[in-house]
Parts: structure tokens; sequence; C-alpha cells
């Protein structure tokens, strides 16, 4: 088994498009995850497809309503079977997603990611539909399909066969303080040409010393962290 993405949306067409491109779109021809896609408004029960309504209480904007929302997701359930499988609805009043938790997370396993739209979503399918809430950071987006695919795209970078094994060792977070053991930011890159109105490649880069590179990266990977996230440090 691998991992299935299952994506609630209103803009299934959105999504597709970065599945199916670079490295994600290898993997996924390569059969290191799958997904499927579910317009939210095919589980309408009104001619109109019509699948939010005006919030109780008053105020602006709309909100998603309980019933089509529950229909999909039995429909889904039933096209899974048996299978294990999480119910995820993005959200800012989310757990924030971190490394850690996609490393916990990164298993065989059906995800279904809740996209949602307008005012958010009716509490009632939060409450007892959905197994958690996550968060990309302290801001509000328009919909949920940028974080869902957020989500799909960091997740599966952690799955053998995605990346090659020495570049996901050495990427943000993955990488390792040789002393303390903690997270790192990942160090400085260059390439061609070595000079460039003035700015200059690291003469360690050029030396062809592979110890002192390899002590050059982690120092700079060190002093990225205290600058950029002293948080981790």
């Amino acid at each position: 088994m691998k991992p299935h993405f299952h994506f609630l949306t209103l803009f299934p067409e959105a999504i597709r498009v970065w599945l199916t491109t670079s490295i994600l779109g290898r993997a996924h021809e390569a059969g290191i995850f799958d997904f499927s896609l579910y317009q939210l408004r095919d589980f309408s029960n009104d001619k109109h497809r019509s699948v939010d309504d005006a919030a109780y209480g008053g105020g602006g904007g709309m909100v998603l309503r309980v019933e089509p929302l529950v229909a999909a997701l039995d429909y889904i359930k039933r096209q899974i079977g048996n299978d294990p499988f999480r119910t995820i609805y993005f959200s800012p009043s989310g757990q924030r997603l971190n490394a850690e938790m996609l490393v916990e997370m990164a298993k065989p396993l059906h995800f279904v990611l809740i996209c949602g739209h307008y005012e958010g979503i009716d509490q009632r399918f939060l409450d007892h539909w959905v197994d958690q809430e996550i968060s990309l950071g302290d801001f509000v987006l328009t919909g949920g399909e940028l974080p869902a695919v957020a989500f799909a795209d960091a997740l599966t970078r952690q799955i053998a066969g995605t990346l090659a094994p020495e570049a996901s060792q050495v990427e943000s977070f993955s990488l390792r303080d040789s002393v303390t053991g903690g997270p790192l930011l990942e160090f400085p890159h260059y390439t061609r040409p070595p000079e460039f109105r003035g700015h200059k490649v690291p003469d360690v880069l050029l030396s062809g010393n592979h110890e002192r590179i390899k002590t050059w990266r982690e120092e700079e990977a060190r002093r990225r962290t205290k600058t950029l996230r002293p948080d981790l440090i």
C-alpha cells in the first residue's frame, strides 16, 4: 500500500496540475503515491449544485453546508474500504504543520483532505467527521487547495524514492547539527560562473577538498539558522 491523497474541493483542476508536474509528477508515475479528486458540487442535493449557505447569526460570507460534505466523505470512505484513513481540514485554527509532523505521517495511509472556502465549513462537520485540523501558519488563504497541495507535496518528499537519498538528508530541518543534534536550515548553494559582476563563489567550494567543504557547509547552515531562525537553536 502507498499513501493516497483524496482531495475534496471546489476546484479539482487546480490540484491536478501540481500533482502531475515536475518531481511530484514523476513520483506519481513511479507509483510512489496516488491521488483522487472529488468535486464537492457533485454531492449537492439540489438542482443548482449549491454547497453553501448564509451563516446563522448573520455576518458576511457563506458557509459550506454539512450535508454535501458528509455525503462526499461517505462516498470517499466507500472507495477506501477497510484501509486506514485520516480526514484533515486545513484552517488557521489547526495545528501548525512542521517537519516532525510530516515524518510521523509519512506512512501508507489514505488522507482525505478537505479544502474549505468562503467563511469556512459548518462546525458540525469539524466536530464529528474531521480527525485533524492543520494550518500552514498564522495567516488566512482564499481556499484550502493551496495548503492541501502543500501538505501532499511536503509529505511525499518524505517517502523513499521521491528524491535522491542524499538530497533528502541535507534539506532544511532534515539537516542536523553534528554537535547539538538540532535541526538546521540548509547551507547556501552556488553554480557557474565562479564570478559574476564582482560576486565570487566561496573559494572553499572550488577547492575540491571535501572535508573542508563539509565543514564549511555545516558552519554556514549553523550561521543561517542562528540568523534567520533563532527559534530552532
